[in-house]
């Protein structure tokens, strides 16, 4: 276990996060930048003189536990994880348990400076973890309320579903992604109720599942039918964040079209 390396590399990440991020207050004074050490114990759900005493190169070695609630409380990504489990003296880090189903800041941030590109973010299951207006607006209100998940709308009719010309293709998306998701993490309980209500309540579901569609996430153009903006052709574009495996989906509609034009006035309106 490399003591004094642990314990440098907790406190360079530790400071390097930001308060407002996590939804703790900024007007009281900091003596340094970043989170406190109490703030990155109570996210990891460990004392903070445990915490303590790994950033003073005091503590004995983690086990692999305590290496993942750290990995999460500052929110390491997948090399800084294994690097984390590495100087610790654990080589193989146990694979992610679950969907990562919080978003990143920067990548919420990069949605609301995108005001006439209609985005969204989803995870590996297909829940919908951010938004901004315009996305609502061309999807529906109900985005984003409660556990919403694109595969519950195309295949179980939840929510509002805009009838468009890629929903056959769309279909065959989900599946290819969820059966990835099932592949990466077989011991997460939410994506296991998931699948089991989307056989039970979609029977072409479980006929494009036996298919085992493979897909890769790019370019495609569609046409949506919108209950008040009328008939919309859309690119949609997948931007990714490997180290969350979440996608982010832009939809935009070609410079001077009527599309775009449609897309400009709904924008000003929400």
């Amino acid at each position: 276990m490399a003591r004094q390396e642990l314990a440098r590399f907790l406190r360079d990440r530790r400071s390097t996060l930001r308060p407002h991020e996590f939804g703790l207050p900024t007007n009281a004074p900091r003596r340094t930048a970043g989170l406190r050490r109490e703030e990155v114990a109570e996210l990891a759900h460990m004392s903070v003189d445990y915490y303590a005493r790994l950033e003073q190169a005091r503590g004995p070695r983690p086990s692999p536990h305590i290496l993942d609630a750290l990995a999460q409380a500052l929110r390491l990504t997948p090399a800084e994880r294994s690097h984390l489990f590495r100087l610790a003296g654990t080589s193989a880090p146990p694979p992610a348990t679950g969907a990562v189903r919080r978003v990143r800041p920067h990548v919420a941030r990069m949605l609301e400076r995108l005001p006439e590109t209609g985005a969204i973010v989803t995870d590996a299951a297909y829940g919908v973890v951010a938004w901004n207006p315009l996305a609502r607006a061309l999807l529906g209100g109900d985005l984003g309320r409660g556990t919403t998940n694109l595969a519950r709308r195309r295949f179980l009719g939840e929510g509002r579903m805009p009838e468009s010309s890629s929903a056959e293709e769309f279909g065959h998306i989900v599946v290819a992604r969820l059966r990835r998701a099932a592949d990466r993490y077989p011991h997460d309980p939410q994506l296991a109720a998931l699948l089991a209500e989307l056989h039970v309540g979609s029977e072409e579901f479980g006929h494009i599942w036996e298919t085992r569609p493979v897909h890769a996430p790019g370019h495609r153009t569609k046409t949506l039918d919108h209950p008040t903006a009328g008939s919309l052709r859309l690119n949609c574009d997948v931007l990714l964040v490997p180290e969350d495996d979440q996608e982010v989906v832009l939809i935009t509609a070609d410079p001077g079209s009527p599309s775009a034009r449609t897309l400009r006035r709904l924008a000003s309106t929400v």
